[in-house]
């Protein structure tokens, strides 16, 4: 294997275990980066010259280099790749009853631009970097064998393979995959769109948060905004919620929304309404519509750090309209899946929003994401979920 080498000190970080290796970090006088192809496996070396870590390379990627081990010369190859999905596997069959979770979650598992949902015996991979690109049909080799699943689908369309210079495809590798599939979760049935929806398809990482939602539901008025495919309101819905409202922008949202409801025998105490969720949330509010819980679940509004000031200006209009349209008493789930807001961030967007809408807020709950998204100790990038749910007060 080629030898990557540093500048000198640069290896400090991989020794805790960080897998990044940013191009400015590279000794590029003793390697240039232009001597690899994007996806090779190297050997990565400290300004001594002596082995640190083996990783796969990316000459023109911001993240010029993924580690997979802190052993010398290993290849990325089907062996590594089945040592580390049993690991992971092993992990997720010890916490879970059922088999649907997130199984392999890139870095906080050991296999950066690897993501592997399980739905029962349907598996959905998505592959973000070249790396493991380049390493498809070991993936694909190892999941069959691990599995020996009904079918393997990759959901290849992430924003991020186009950083790496990746197309774009969904592609069926294996067997057969439904459009649609049926999971359960808290005790409630949803159907996750597979081949349509967001991502993967299903949000795993919102588990533990819908059942500490659906807690505050019962005899209660919910609204469910950004609700995909209705995660949290038909489990408020379940757990007898006199009546939800599903709120998304997009039609194929609220059709499986309206569809999870129907499955729950609850599609009777439903009503969806399609919009922009900000635009719609401020006519509700100009209503005079009241709600006496309350999920906002929007999408990363900052997806880079450029984006922080009108991503952040997002959410503070968002959690604002919120405590404007709950009842006085009433409860506020606030989530935030940008990577870079932190949970102070999002505790002092709350903060704020209440000085604006002149209530008086109690942090009951402080959620993040379930143990099969697990965290990286080294990697706080792997730390990306983080919920609050708050009772409102409007009197002084």
């Amino acid at each position: 294997m080629k030898r990557l080498y540093l500048k000198k000190g640069e290896e400090r970080r991989l020794r805790i275990g960080h897998q990044w290796i940013f191009n400015n970090e590279v000794d590029t006088d003793k390697s240039s980066l232009h001597d690899f192809t994007p996806g090779e496996t190297v050997t990565v070396c400290n300004s001594g010259g002596s082995p640190v870590a083996s990783a796969y390379v990316h000459p023109s990627s911001l993240i010029a280099a993924r580690v997979i081990s802190l052993e010398p010369d290993v290849p990325f190859n089907a062996e590594l790749l089945h040592r580390r999905i049993s690991e992971a596997l092993a992990m997720r069959e010890m916490i879970f009853d059922k088999p649907y979770y997130r199984m392999v979650f890139a870095e906080a598992d050991w296999l950066p631009g690897l993501i592997v949902d399980r739905y029962g015996d349907v598996l959905v991979a998505q592959l973000t970097t070249a790396g493991t690109e380049a390493v498809k049909r070991d993936i694909t080799a190892v999941l069959k064998d691990l599995i020996n699943p009904r079918g393997i689908l990759y959901r290849n369309d992430s924003a991020n393979r186009r950083l790496e210079g990746l197309h774009s495809y969904v592609e069926t590798a294996y067997g057969d995959v439904p459009a649609k599939l049926e999971i359960e979760e808290n005790g409630v049935r949803f159907l996750a769109p597979l081949t349509e929806g967001q991502k993967t398809g299903w949000f795993y990482d919102q588990r533990i948060n819908r059942r500490d939602f659906a807690s505050f539901a019962k005899g209660k008025r919910v609204l469910d905004a950004f609700c995909y495919a209705g995660g949290f309101g038909v489990t408020a819905a379940a757990a007898g919620a006199e009546q939800t409202t599903f709120l998304d922008a997009s039609p194929l949202a609220l059709e499986t929304a309206e569809a999870n409801a129907r499955l729950n025998n609850v599609s009777g105490s439903i009503k969806t309404v399609e919009g922009d969720a900000l635009e719609t949330l401020t006519k509700l509010r100009d209503q005079g519509r009241r709600y006496d819980v309350i999920c906002v679940d929007p999408p990363a509004f900052i997806k880079r750090r450029k984006h922080q000031k009108q991503g952040l200006k997002a959410y503070h209009k968002v959690n604002e309209l919120a405590m404007e349209l709950v009842e006085d008493g009433g409860i506020v789930m606030s989530c935030s899946c940008s990577q870079h807001l932190s949970a102070d961030d999002l505790r002092r967007v709350l903060n704020h929003a209440a000085g604006k809408t002149d209530t008086r807020i109690q942090t009951l709950i402080h959620g993040h994401q379930g143990p099969d998204h697990p965290v990286h100790p080294a990697m706080p990038e792997t730390n990306y979920l983080k919920t609050f749910t708050v009772r409102v007060n409007r009197t002084s």
